[in-house]
């Protein structure tokens, strides 16, 4: 009998193949848990369709991701915080404090996604912002000390 598989089975396929398997395998295994449907040309077309949203879904995630990421290099932030006579911040820059800032610019962007030591004093320090797809961007960060 020939099934599509709809999860990887170890020793049998990779989602989405199509294989040749015994009746009551199937019957008694694959189908009662999910595991695959029966082959026929509705269930193929259903895959082969499914399998293209999902390339259009990547493909428009990407050019989204590669805007914003085009957006972002080379962005200048300057942030006001409080700090001692020695320039020494009473509480760290983040990257939530980065990520906050962005946002008020119109970015969503996530605060794991900023790569960047906690700044403890005033000045200009560099960040990197990982996308999807490996795509990165690199902001500046000034930090300006108020009494």
């Amino acid at each position: 009998m020939k099934v599509i598989l709809l999860k990887k089975i170890k020793g049998l396929g990779e989602m989405d193949d199509v294989k040749e398997v015994a009746e009551g395998y199937a019957r008694n295994f694959l189908f009662p848990n999910h595991l695959a449907v029966q082959s026929t040309s509705a269930a193929i077309q259903k895959i082969n369709s499914d399998k293209k949203k999902v390339v259009e879904k990547t493909e428009a995630d990407l050019h989204e991701q590669q805007s914003i990421a085009g957006q972002l290099d080379g962005l200048e932030i300057e942030l006001m915080e409080k700090a001692n006579e020695k320039s020494v911040l009473y509480a760290a820059v983040t990257s939530q404090k980065i990520c906050d800032s962005l946002k008020k610019q119109g970015y969503n962007v996530l605060p794991d996604q900023i790569q960047m030591k906690p700044i403890k004093k005033a000045g200009t320090f560099a960040a990197n912002i990982k996308f999807g797809h490996g795509l990165e961007a690199e902001i500046k960060i000034i930090v300006q000390a108020i009494s």
